[in-house]
């Protein structure tokens, strides 16, 4: 239900959220979450609630005191440890608890819709119900759909606490991913406009909502094409188990089924990241034409060249912050032929440098 942002994700993560048994060594992700969206789960709990949350985790305070990103199987203990410590699946960011089941029943009522507009109308009806705060909409303007989340009254004091920023991208994520189950398809978001400044982990947006990310809007309005409301609604009632598996950390995970090109990408630029293949090349590895990736990565919402990005990124991140490398190594092992272009690429990414990074993460 909450957004993440990882680099590489596969089945591993399936089988770790719902506690079945890891696959094989090689095959166990290295995705992880931005801090900024572990502190978002965190939010709404009172001290003595947080701590309960990140023990039953195994979150160490001292890591997220220091900005490190965690394990995405990790949030997703954590998510489901803060919504079963407060007994609520809005987790602590709304004036009333959002009783367990809620998420259940909200897709039930999204279920036997006659296509994707009528179940996210549904499903903002029913928001009205349970959560009085945010108003959900969805709307047509010529071939754009709009999905537009605004404040009924007030969340916070401050437009950037953390505990309001988190609640936009919550219900978005939540809504968005519903929107696929019932669909079965990927519904790509053309743009998003998010009501407050851009936030430290703003680089992640593009990997869990688009690459067209603004900021500073009146209200949330979420941009697809209007033809997607039209899609079918393909699920039926007995597949609703099995979604709701792990639920609710399960459903915050970014990477999904409706993704698999980008998944596929990511594992092939990870295994050669020194040494990156072009567009051309990778298509080729991965058995299909340049034309077929960019077209099939475009519509999950992504690109080649911003996959390749945060793939850099995270091994950055990892070598800065677990390495004694030099900075000039880290960014030879990243494949940039200056460090200068690496210096650049992370300031962009994190909004400080990789010299700043490090001591960051290196303060007791």
């Amino acid at each position: 239900m909450a957004p993440v942002a990882a680099i590489r994700v596969n089945s591993a993560i399936m089988h770790e959220a719902s506690g079945r048994a890891r696959p094989s060594k090689e095959r166990v992700h290295r995705a992880t979450v931005a801090a900024g969206f572990v502190r978002g789960v965190l939010a709404g709990c009172r001290p003595a609630e947080r701590a309960a949350a990140l023990r039953r985790a195994g979150v160490d305070p001292a890591e997220l005191a220091r900005g490190e990103r965690i394990p995405i199987a990790q949030y997703v203990d954590l998510y489901n440890a803060v919504a079963a410590v407060l007994r609520d699946e809005g987790l602590g960011l709304f004036r009333a608890a959002i009783r367990p089941g809620a998420f259940e029943f909200l897709c039930r009522a999204s279920l036997g819709s006659r296509d994707l507009g009528e179940a996210l109308e549904r499903a903002a009806r029913f928001l009205g119900l349970v959560l009085p705060e945010l108003a959900v909409s969805v709307r047509r303007r010529g071939g754009e759909a709009h999905l537009e989340i605004r404040e009924a009254t007030p969340l916070r004091r401050r437009r950037e606490d953390p505990a309001r920023i988190f609640a936009f991208e919550w219900l978005l994520r939540m809504l968005h991913a519903l929107g696929c189950w019932l669909a079965a398809r990927a519904l790509p978001l053309a743009q998003v406009d998010f009501p407050y400044r851009r936030p430290a982990h703003h680089a992640d947006y593009a990997l869990i909502y688009t690459e067209r990310s603004t900021f500073e809007a009146a209200f949330l309005d979420a941009v697809m094409d209007a033809s997607l409301l039209d899609l079918p609604v393909r699920r039926a009632q007995e597949e609703l188990a099995s979604f709701l598996e792990g639920a609710p950390g399960r459903i915050s995970m970014l990477y999904r089924r409706d993704r698999e090109a980008a998944r596929a990408v990511r594992e092939l630029l990870s295994g050669r990241i020194g040494q990156p293949p072009s567009l051309e090349e990778a298509a080729r590895m991965l058995g299909m034409s340049a034309r077929t990736l960019h077209r099939r990565l475009r519509q999950e919402g992504t690109s080649f060249r911003l996959v390749h990005d945060t793939v850099r990124r995270d091994r950055a991140i990892a070598l800065l912050a677990g390495s004694r490398l030099r900075i000039s190594q880290v960014a030879g092992e990243l494949g940039y032929s200056e460090p200068s272009a690496f210096f650049r690429a992370f300031r962009d990414w994190t909004g400080m440098g990789p010299t700043a990074y490090r001591n960051s993460v290196a303060r007791p």
